[in-house]
């Protein structure tokens, strides 16, 4: 798979339920293309309705997210680059919470880079699997 290909999949928010194991549902029209502004909600399998928004966008290269809940954000950014035989998507996140979240916000970060990981590799199967079949 291509940088392009990971990339066009990855920051299309209707795609997230398939491969976010921690989505239930996304809100977004399904006709909206993926642009720097971009913002939706997601429903989360805790309940959790952050607010998301695009808040970089360099096609097939950078994108990143923010989305926040009560007192808590998060920002979540992937690189992406061409490799031989396919490509690599760099993740880097942070969460940080106030006042009564601060605790709760540094936890979810602890246990947010596994669960980033296991998603990317189940994105990563996906796309090949659609690349495979189209």
């Amino acid at each position: 798979m291509t940088a392009e290909a990971a990339f066009r999949y990855l920051c299309d928010p209707r795609n997230r339920p398939e491969w976010q194991s921690s989505l239930r549902s996304v809100e977004v029209p399904a006709d909206e293309e993926p642009h720097l502004g971009q913002a939706w909600r997601e429903t989360t399998s805790v309940g959790v309705r952050p607010h998301m928004e695009t808040t970089e966008l360099v096609p097939f290269r950078v994108w990143t997210e923010r989305g926040t809940w009560r007192g808590v954000s998060a920002t979540l950014t992937l690189h992406f680059t061409d490799v031989t035989g396919g490509c690599r998507v760099q993740a880097d996140g942070t969460v940080e919470g106030r006042g009564a979240w601060a605790v709760p916000a540094v936890a979810a970060g602890l246990l947010g880079s596994a669960a980033i990981a296991a998603d990317l590799r189940k994105a990563g199967r996906i796309i090949a699997r659609r690349r495979d079949d189209g």
